[in-house]
């Protein structure tokens, strides 16, 4: 079986307001991602494709925009953890012979009009049970998990903010990120209050954009620009039934996933993880084996999350510093440990890079 890896990786300019088409902003980062891995779209023979807004159209319909005839054909579900999956599915696809290059692309482009009626109707039970009774968002839920998570382990919103703070240094160095001047935690605790105990800087911020990734042969580009995929693993819907988790699926396969990679979470030299709100990096870092459950609070207290720190979490700025993209918020996570990998990051690159967790 010949060696798979991610070859080439691309970002579109991420826009709070945008005046260009969802497919010309798929286009935008498809092209890059193809510049990265020294390819032409005619190379590319399986699409992966993820968007809240492309409906009616979909994985084959863009490949034929983009004038491609495509073998594998796969529609990122799951909303901004599917690109996980979906770049999961496509090593699996060339690894098995299904497809030579794929090109995974997620994006979307947002109006306030056009998020406020995706999120009502995000799926059957917002739109038959909370949208109806004005609960559809989910800075109420989040609200109530960070909450929850506050009360039974004493973390702080000191302890949290440390996340937002940190992230938003990583912000300052990159060009692409809509937020980019130094937060301070007089800010961060000041800031609007939002749903309590949540507070501006604490939400994220819809915007346009998207990041693509291209799956292929490891001896398709030079020496130190293939980044490996060690281990992966997908798992939804759990814990099933509890309406405010304090855990995720990553603690059912966190041992699996080290074991595969041959490393520990201490062997990794920065983490990117999910952030649309502080609390799920939070729950992310305990779940996956950083800290024990309860002990995230003084994790953070004891590390410089920042790039150039001691524990470097979201080196991008993450989606709260960055924006979130619609679906591409899951793929921003990879496009960024890519980046860094291929030791490309500019001013934000973490020294000696070789090992991340996204």
């Amino acid at each position: 079986m010949q060696e798979v890896s991610i070859i080439g990786y691309g970002q579109s300019s991420y826009e709070k307001k945008t005046t260009h088409s969802l497919t010309s902003i798929l286009a935008d980062a498809t092209r890059l991602a193809l510049n990265s891995a020294g390819l032409t779209i005619q190379e590319i023979d399986g699409l992966a494709v993820g968007s809240f807004q492309l409906h009616p159209d979909n994985a084959v319909t863009l490949a034929e925009q983009f004038g491609i005839s495509i073998s594998w054909a796969y529609m990122v579900t799951a909303g901004s953890g599917g690109p996980i999956a979906a770049v999961l599915n496509a090593i699996r696809a060339v690894e098995a012979g299904h497809a030579q290059n794929v090109l995974v692309v997620v994006g979307d482009s947002y109006n306030v009009q056009e998020l406020f009626d995706m999120m009502d109707n995000l799926n059957g039970a917002v739109r038959d049970y909370l949208a109806p009774h004005g609960f559809g968002g989910p800075n109420g839920l989040f609200a109530m998990v960070t909450n929850k998570h506050m009360q039974k382990f004493g973390t702080t919103r000191e302890q949290l903010g440390r996340i937002c703070i940190d992230q938003r240094k990583n912000a300052c160095q990159n060009e692409n990120a809509l937020f980019r001047r130094p937060l301070t935690m007089e800010q961060y605790l000041n800031a609007r209050l939002i749903a309590e105990p949540l507070r501006l800087f604490d939400c994220v911020m819809a915007c346009s954009g998207a990041d693509a990734v291209i799956i292929g042969p490891t001896d398709r580009v030079q020496k130190g620009k293939a980044v490996q995929v060690l281990s992966g693993f997908e798992h939804h819907n759990h814990p099933p039934g509890e309406i405010i988790p304090l855990e995720g699926a990553w603690k059912l396969y966190k041992d699996r996933l080290w074991d595969l990679a041959g490393f520990g979470p201490m062997d990794m030299n920065f983490v990117n993880a999910y952030d649309d709100y502080p609390i799920m990096v939070a729950i992310q870092l305990e779940d996956l084996g950083f800290c024990a459950k309860g002990e995230v609070g003084r994790l953070l207290d004891e590390h410089s999350l920042a790039y150039n720190g001691s524990f470097p979490i979201n080196t991008g700025g993450g989606q709260l510093s960055v924006g979130q993209a619609g679906m591409a918020g899951g793929l921003m996570l990879i496009t960024e440990a890519v980046c860094q990998l291929r030791q490309e990051a500019g001013n934000r690159q973490v020294k000696n890079a070789a090992r991340a967790l996204a």
